[in-house]
């Protein structure tokens, strides 16, 4: 005879099997987006254990961690018509899980295009001496055009980073040139202050000397000390003014 319990057993043990597979463990980061009967639920699941009875209802895990984008180089024309190569690093996360699974078919790829395409045309507005020394506004204005338009979406831009910069080769070149011309007129410039504050202190020094000639005969000395300390043959010896003035002042006195 057949045990009219085995039955009852065997649809409680499939309704716990159900229950069982029912059961999601969601982590702190993540949360679920529910579709039951193709309506998504208002509120996001998670985190900890949650109920997904399927096939009525299917789940959409979306992480709410902050999500490092590495946005290949693309070819830009600058503003003076110079063809570069930029690639730039792209940080956001998501914040509102319904927008980017309902208003967005995949918001990664979506944030990957705008990015690229946003980079070409900012970049491409801007002269490339903007490009090379303006990065910090640049990167400031591409955060904020890519936050504009993803913000629908329920993503937030972190920060955005132009990594590299390639040049070509004559580029390069060019303005490995300009540097060098920018050093040497700056080198000249130096030195041309430098010569103009030496005539000043000169200038001074020879107006106090006119007025005390015995400190000429001083200045006499200290440079026969120099002479001498660099163990020259040649021996100078400086002549007294005084004794020119007397030979003048005699000669005077013979002429009348």
């Amino acid at each position: 005879m057949t045990n009219p319990s085995m039955p009852l057993f065997i649809i409680i043990g499939i309704i716990v099997i159900y229950i069982l597979n029912s059961i999601k463990v969601l982590r702190e980061y993540e949360r679920g987006v529910i579709f039951r009967l193709g309506r998504v639920l208002p509120q996001p699941k998670g985190p900890g254990i949650i109920l997904v009875f399927s096939p009525i209802d299917r789940i959409v895990k979306i992480s709410l961690r902050l999500i490092t984008m590495d946005v290949p180089p693309q070819d830009v024309i600058t503003k003076d018509n110079v063809t570069v190569k930029v690639n730039a690093v792209l940080y956001f996360r998501v914040i509102d899980p319904l927008k980017c699974v309902i208003d967005v078919q995949d918001y990664l790829y979506a944030t990957s295009q705008l990015a690229q395409t946003t980079l070409r045309s900012v970049l491409g507005q801007v002269p490339l001496d903007d490009l090379l020394s303006e990065r910090d506004k640049l990167n400031a204005r591409l955060q904020e055009i890519i936050e504009q338009h993803t913000d629908p979406w329920g993503i937030k831009v972190q920060l955005v980073e132009m990594k590299q910069v390639d040049l070509p080769e004559n580029m390069i070149r060019a303005i490995a040139k300009q540097a060098e011309a920018e050093r040497e007129r700056r080198a000249k410039v130096i030195h041309a202050d430098g010569e103009f504050q030496a005539a000043g202190k000169l200038t001074q020094a020879a107006d106090i000397i006119s007025q005390n000639p015995q400190a000429l005969q001083l200045r006499f000395l200290g440079t026969l000390t120099e002479i001498a300390a660099e163990k020259n043959s040649t021996i100078i010896f400086p002549l007294p003014l005084e004794l020119l003035k007397a030979f003048t002042y005699n000669k005077s006195q013979e002429n009348k």
